[in-house]
C-alpha cells in the first residue's frame, strides 16, 4: 500500500520573550552567601522571588525549546500513526472558479502557432528513428517535453520543443507539483497543446512507431461531422457485475499475454468472452491501442518470460475489431499509444506522488471512471504502432504501487459515487477521495486544483455531465442482442517454446479451478522475506482464488502485507473474515507448504480440512512426561474448553477424552468454510489474552466445532516431512498430492524452481516463468 509521504515542517524560531529570559538570567554575586538567612519558607519566598521566576521561565523555554525540536520529526512520526490521523492533515483545495484568469502564451516563440492535431511525447535522449517517423505524419503537430536529463542542444526539425527554462516561464500553475527528472512533465504539454488550439492528442513515446505512418487508419479521429465513422461498435458484455477488469490482449489473440495494470489476480483469466454487446460510436473520447513488438506489459511478465537476450516480437490480430469498455468494466490505459479527444482533455493529467511505471495506469483508472459521467467510453483498438524491444529492464520496484494497489483501486472506483453538479467538482472529489483511501497522497489532490484551474485559463470547456448508467437497473439481454466474436490464437512465446491450440485443454482446467475457489480467500503466513516474495505469492496463487492476504512478522505497507506473529496467526484470522463477509471459505497457507490447488476439487467446501490424519503434522501428547510447555499449553487448553458452551464443549470432549492429553498440529494447511466463521471468532474470542500457541490452538478450535470424522479428507495424502531436505529436490515434490511440505521459497530462483515443477499440474504456469 502507498505510503503518504509528508515534508518535515522547519521549527519555528523560539518566542522572543523567551530567547530575552535566556540573555538576562541573574548571575551568581560572590558575596551571596556570606551572611547567615532565614529559613522562614515565606521569608526565604519573597526574597527571592525574581529567582523563582527566572527558573520558572527558564524551564518553560527549555520545554518549549524542547517541543519545537521535535516538531521538525513529524514526518517520522507519522509513519507511526494510524491511517485516520494521518488523514485528518489533507486538506480539500478550496477554488474560486469564477475568479481564474486566462493564462495567455506570451512568452515562447511559438505563441501564434494554433494546430488542432498534436502528438505529445516526452524526451530525455537525442532523437530516435521512431521520432523522425513521427514527425513525417501528415496534419499532426509533434511536442517534444524536455527534462533534467534531456541534452541541452536538443533539437529536431519540424517539433516544438519545450525545454525545462521554456516550461517555467509558460506560467502553469501545475509546474509547481511536476518532479524535474520525470516523463510526467508532458502535463505541461498537453497544457501547452489545449492552449494552441487541440481538438486531438495523441499521447506517444520516442519509441513506437505508427504502423503504416497513418493515424487515420487505425484510430477513431473524426466522432462527428463528415469525415466520422458512425459505425456500431462491439463492446464487452457487463452482465456478470462482479467482473470490473478485463484484459485486451486476449480478444486481440494473444491470451498468454497481459498488459502492465492488470491486478495480477486476473492474470489467470484467459478464456475469450463467451457473446459480446455493441454500442453506438461517437463517445469513444479515450482511444487505446494495442502495440505489436513490445506491448505494454509489467515487470513480472518481461522478466519472467524471457529465456534469453532475444528481444520480444508479439504480434496482434489486426483484423480483430475494435470493442469498447461499458460503465462497470474497466482497462489498462497507457501513456504511449493512446488518442484523447477534447471532451477527455481533463483525463491527460499525470500523477506525480507514485512511481513512474504507476502514473499513467493510475491516471487511466481514474479518467475511466470519471469518463462515465459525461457518457463516453475507452474503446481499444488493434495494432496501432509498432515498439522495439531494446531488452532494457526497468526496476520492478518502480511498480509496486500498481501490483499493490491497482485492484484495490478498481474496486473503489467502480463503487464510488459523487452528487457533485459540474465535472470538474467531481474530478477534485475523486482526487480527494483517492488521497483519503491512500492510492496516492496529498500532493496529487493540490496538482489535481491546479490542473482544473489552468484547464480553464487555457480556454477549455469543461463537457456537460450525464446520467450514470451504472445506477440504471439493468434490462433483461435477449438472444438476439449477444454477439458471437472467436479471437485467433496466434502464437506466443513462453521459455522459447511456441503455444499451440493444444493448450485449450489445460486452459479448459485453469478456467474449472478458478470457478470452484473463485470465492475462496487464500491466507498466507510468509516467515521469508516478503520483499522477495510477496507479489510471487500473489501472482502463483491470485489466478486460482478470490485474493490472496499475506501476513508476516513485520508489516510492509507497500506490498500491502500485514503483521502476524505466527505463534498466534490464529487471532488475526477473525479480522480477516469480517472483511471479505460474502467469500464461501478460507485457506490458511504457510509458504513452507506448496499448495497444488488442482487436487482440491473433490474436497467438500462446506467441511472442515486439516492434517488430522498425517500423523506428522497431528498427534497426540501425554502431558504427564513432558515439559513445561506442554503442561502450560494444557492447562490453558483445559481453562478455554470448560468455558465453552455446551455444545463447543461435548463436541471437543468427544475426541479428546483424556485432559492429560494435549492435541498438536502443526497446522501449515487448513480451510475453514463460511458456515463456521461465526463459531471460529467465538472460539478464538475465548482464548482471549491467553497464549496459546498456533499448533495447540488450532486443533483445539476445530475439534470444538465438529467431530473429526466429519473433516473432509483431502488433506490425507499430504507429503510431509518434519525435517526440510537439504534442498529442493524435484524427486522430493510430486503434483499427485494435495500439499508437500516443507519446501522452502526465499529468493526469485526458487520462486521460479516452484513454478516448474508444480507445472506438472498445472502446464499454464510455464507462462510465469
Amino acid at each position: 500500500m502507498l505510503v503518504q509521504e509528508r515534508s518535515a515542517s522547519k521549527s519555528p524560531n523560539p518566542p522572543k520573550s523567551s530567547q530575552t529570559q535566556l540573555r538576562t538570567l541573574p548571575t551568581l554575586h560572590p558575596s551571596r552567601f556570606t551572611k547567615p538567612k532565614n529559613l522562614d519558607f515565606s521569608t526565604w519566598a519573597s526574597e527571592n522571588l525574581y529567582k523563582i521566576a527566572a527558573v520558572f521561565l527558564l524551564i518553560v523555554t527549555l520545554a518549549a525549546l524542547f517541543f519545537l525540536r521535535n516538531v521538525g520529526d513529524t514526518a517520522a512520526l507519522a509513519c507511526f500513526e494510524s491511517k485516520t490521523q494521518q488523514l485528518e492533515t489533507i486538506q480539500f483545495p478550496k477554488i474560486d472558479w469564477k475568479s481564474i484568469q486566462p493564462i495567455v502564451d506570451k512568452s515562447s516563440p511559438f505563441a501564434s502557432f494554433r494546430s488542432e492535431r498534436w502528438i505529445i511525447i516526452s524526451v530525455s535522449r537525442y532523437p530516435t528513428d521512431a521520432l523522425r517517423n513521427l514527425v513525417k505524419i501528415k496534419g499532426w503537430q509533434v511536442l517534444a517535453i524536455g527534462n533534467s536529463r534531456t541534452p541541452s542542444d536538443w533539437e529536431l526539425k519540424g517539433v516544438i520543443f519545450l525545454s525545462l527554462e521554456m516550461q517555467s516561464k509558460l506560467g502553469f500553475r501545475v509546474l509547481e507539483y511536476l518532479p524535474y527528472d520525470s516523463y510526467v512533465r508532458k502535463t505541461v504539454g498537453y497544457l501547452f497543446a489545449i492552449q494552441h488550439g487541440a481538438v486531438k492528442i495523441f499521447d506517444a513515446d520516442d519509441r513506437g512507431e505508427v504502423i503504416n505512418g497513418d493515424l487515420g487508419k487505425h484510430f477513431d479521429v473524426e466522432l462527428v461531422g463528415e469525415q466520422a465513422r458512425q459505425d456500431i461498435i462491439l463492446q464487452y458484455c457487463h452482465e456478470n457485475q462482479n467482473r470490473t477488469v478485463v484484459n485486451p490482449y486476449i480478444h486481440f489473440g494473444q491470451r498468454s499475454v497481459w498488459p502492465r495494470g492488470l491486478p495480477l489476480e486476473n492474470v489467470g483469466e484467459v478464456s475469450h468472452e463467451e457473446y459480446y454487446t455493441e454500442v453506438y460510436g461517437g463517445k469513444q473520447f479515450i482511444q487505446q491501442g494495442i502495440s505489436n513488438g513490445l506491448p505494454d506489459v509489467d515487470s513480472v511478465f518481461y522478466f519472467t518470460r524471457k529465456s534469453s537476450l532475444e528481444a520480444f516480437d508479439i504480434r496482434f490480430d489486426e483484423r480483430a475489431p475494435k470493442v469498447a469498455l461499458p460503465q462497470g468494466i474497466m482497462v489498462p490505459v497507457n501513456s504511449f499509444n493512446t488518442l484523447y479527444h477534447s471532451s477527455a482533455f481533463w483525463a491527460l493529467m499525470l500523477p506525480v506522488s507514485v512511481s513512474t511505471m504507476a502514473s499513467d495506469v493510475l491516471r487511466g483508472y481514474w479518467s475511466q471512471r470519471l469518463l462515465w459521467e459525461i457518457g463516453g467510453y475507452v474503446v481499444v483498438y488493434p495494432s496501432t504502432v509498432h515498439r522495439y524491444d531494446r531488452i532494457e529492464a526497468y526496476p520492478f520496484s518502480e511498480e509496486k504501487d500498481l501490483h499493490v494497489n491497482v485492484g484495490r483501486l478498481i474496486k473503489f472506483l467502480v463503487t464510488w459515487r459523487s452528487s457533485k453538479n459540474r465535472l470538474f467538482e467531481k474530478i477534485l472529489e475523486l482526487s480527494f477521495a483517492m488521497a483519503e483511501e491512500r492510492f496516492w497522497t496529498e500532493n496529487d489532490v493540490k496538482l489535481t486544483a491546479a490542473w482544473l484551474q489552468d484547464l480553464l485559463a487555457v480556454g477549455y470547456q469543461q463537457p456537460r455531465l450525464m446520467s450514470l448508467e451504472l445506477d440504471r437497473p439493468q434490462a433483461a439481454m435477449g438472444h438476439g442482442d449477444r454477439k458471437e466474436f472467436v479471437p485467433q490464437r496466434l502464437p506466443s512465446v513462453h521459455l522459447g517454446v511456441e503455444e499451440t491450440g493444444t493448450v485449450s485443454y489445460e486452459i479448459g482446467n485453469l478456467i474449472r479451478w478458478r470457478k470452484n475457489f473463485g470465492n475462496v480467500v487464500l491466507i498466507m503466513f510468509c516467515s521469508g522475506p516478503v520483499e522477495r516474495t510477496a507479489l510471487e505469492w500473489r501472482l502463483l496463487y491470485g489466478r486460482i482464488f478470490k485474493t490472496v492476504i499475506i501476513l508476516s512478522g513485520q508489516k510492509n505497507e507497500d506490498l500491502a502485507v500485514d503483521q502476524g506473529q505466527l505463534d498466534h496467526v490464529y487471532k488475526r484470522l477473525p479480522k480477516i473474515f469480517s472483511r471479505y463477509t460474502s467469500a464461501e471459505g478460507f485457506l490458511f497457507l504457510q509458504d513452507n507448504t506448496v499448495l497444488n490447488y488442482w487436487n482440491l476439487l473433490q474436497a467438500d467446501k462446506n467441511k472442515l480440512w486439516i492434517t488430522d490424519k498425517v500423523s506428522k503434522s497431528w498427534s497426540t501428547v501425554s502431558t504427564k512426561s513432558s515439559s513445561n510447555w506442554f503442561v502450560r499449553q494444557a492447562e490453558m487448553v483445559k481453562k478455554v474448553v470448560s468455558t465453552m458452551p455446551a455444545h463447543f464443549q461435548v463436541t471437543y470432549k468427544e475426541t479428546s477424552k483424556r485432559e492429560e492429553d494435549l492435541v498438536i498440529c502443526s497446522s501449515e494447511v487448513f480451510y475453514i468454510p463460511r458456515r463456521f466463521i461465526d463459531d471460529f471468532i467465538d472460539l478464538v474470542a475465548l482464548v482471549g489474552e491467553l497464549e496459546m500457541h498456533h499448533k495447540v490452538a488450532t486443533p483445539m478450535i476445530f475439534l470444538a466445532l465438529d467431530s473429526p470424522q466429519n473433516f473432509d479428507p483431502v488433506f490425507s495424502t499430504v507429503i510431509y516431512e518434519e525435517e526440510p531436505p537439504p534442498t529442493n529436490s524435484t524427486t522430493f515434490y510430486s503434483a499427485q498430492v494435495p500439499a508437500v511440505h516443507p519446501w522452502s521459497v526465499s529468493t526469485e530462483q526458487e520462486f521460479i524452481k516452484l513454478i516448474r515443477v508444480m507445472a506438472a499440474g498445472d502446464p499454464l504456469l510455464m507462462e510465469l516463468v
